[in-house]
């Protein structure tokens, strides 16, 4: 009642491969297997080339160009640490 038996999956088997046929199961499953390679290899290459990217910019360095303004306001500004 709960579950099929396995005579019931070999029939189900069966007709499958009675409608579609060898051949068409055979592309069908290198299609697939092809798609997820190709998805897997994908997002291993969009990890790497985002480190690759993250790596080779360096960070921009801040300069401190002090002027002899009146009216400018020299602040340094700490962080928490």
């Amino acid at each position: 009642m709960g579950s099929f038996s396995i005579w019931h999956w070999l029939i189900v088997l069966l007709v499958v491969v009675v409608i579609f046929g060898t051949k068409k199961l055979r592309n069908i499953g290198s299609d697939l297997g092809s798609a997820v390679k190709g998805f897997k290899d994908g997002v291993k290459g969009a990890n790497d080339t985002a480190d690759a990217d993250a790596a080779a910019v360096p960070p921009q360095q801040v300069t401190t160009q002090r002027k002899a303004d009146s009216q400018t306001v020299d602040v340094e500004a700490k962080t928490k640490s």
